[in-house]
């Protein structure tokens, strides 16, 4: 058989591995898996209490997972769908980040107003950074070098030098600050504030607040706009935005900062992630139990999946 034909044969005889949504779900202690390509459930994993934040790891083998009330941090190997590892944190983890060389992890501990700074080779916290009142969303910058962390109740964005563990500066944003996501090179940081209904564009080298974005959903109330979840899409100069109770995505010109359109899908939306293509962007729905699926190209929600109770997190992996 020629080679060529062999090689095909093979690459029929065995498919690529489909990618696979994970969801984290806070009230039933469980990592939901979804297959992308079905969109049917095919695990239900038990993990520690009150899973909430989770992130891939930089070999796409393991999922990081923020257990808040069990105050640790679990490891989910994704070939056996076991816990290998139990990780520590600081007291309530919440969120967490890995760095872009996926050595570090950056946890935001809302019980004690720390960032703790966990090296994942040796399994120990190196060192913790003080920080607002009840830390919450982490952003890194593309080259590692910046830190940022928001603090829910000072309503502050932290930017942090990474070599350092020195906070460089306080960033005064709107009420109950969620996210910090840094745009793909590091010229801008995206904070979404809560309670506030705002997202805060922020220069990343002079830390001044250059723009908010504010939202206007046609029979919700003000303070029904609770904006959390930010997902970045530059190749088209889009951004996507979590309205929370508003049960609306925001479609955002990444360049006018201008709404175009919103997106309703399922209750209390808290989380965004795309495919790894980019063609599909996947939300997490904390009070309807389940994940809507949007067609990105489209802009159109196309599928609603059923997940577990109180669904938080979501990543996708290959």
């Amino acid at each position: 058989m020629p080679y060529v034909i062999l090689l095909l044969a093979l690459f029929l005889a065995f498919p690529a591995a489909a990618e696979r949504l994970l969801v984290s779900n806070e009230k039933d202690n469980t990592i939901t898996v979804v297959d992308a390509a079905t969109l049917a459930v095919t695990h239900t994993v038990p993990v520690g209490a009150r899973p909430r934040g989770i992130a891939l790891s930089k070999d796409g083998g393991s999922l990081y997972i923020c257990t808040s009330d069990a105050d640790h941090i679990e490891v989910l190997d994704l070939a056996s769908m076991k816990v290998s590892r139990i990780l520590p944190s600081g007291p309530d983890p919440e969120l967490f980040v890995l760095s872009p060389d996926g050595t570090t992890l950056y946890i935001a501990n809302e019980n004690d107003n720390m960032v703790s700074v966990l090296d994942i080779a040796s399994g120990r916290v190196t060192t913790e950074i003080a920080v607002g009142v009840e830390p919450e969303g982490l952003g890194v910058s593309p080259d590692g070098r910046i830190l940022v962390n928001t603090s829910e109740t000072t309503s502050m964005a932290h930017f942090i030098d990474t070599a350092t563990h020195e906070v460089i500066a306080n960033v005064l944003v709107d009420s109950r600050p969620r996210r910090a996501v840094f745009t793909p090179y590091g010229k801008q940081v995206w904070v979404s504030s809560e309670v506030g209904g705002t997202v805060s564009i922020v220069d990343a080298e002079t830390h001044e607040v250059i723009h908010k974005i504010r939202f206007a959903v046609p029979g919700i109330p003000a303070e029904g706009i609770q904006p959390v979840g930010i997902a970045l899409l530059p190749e088209r100069n889009l951004a996507f935005v979590a309205l929370g109770p508003a049960n609306r995505v925001a479609v955002v010109d990444m360049k006018t900062f201008e709404v175009q359109k919103y997106l309703l899908v399922g209750q209390r939306v808290w989380n965004l992630a795309f495919s790894l293509d980019k063609s599909r962007l996947y939300t997490t729905n904390g009070v309807s139990n389940d994940m809507s699926v949007i067609d990105v190209a489209a802009l159109k929600v196309i599928k609603s999946v059923p997940v577990g109770a109180l669904p938080w997190g979501v990543v996708v992996a290959p």
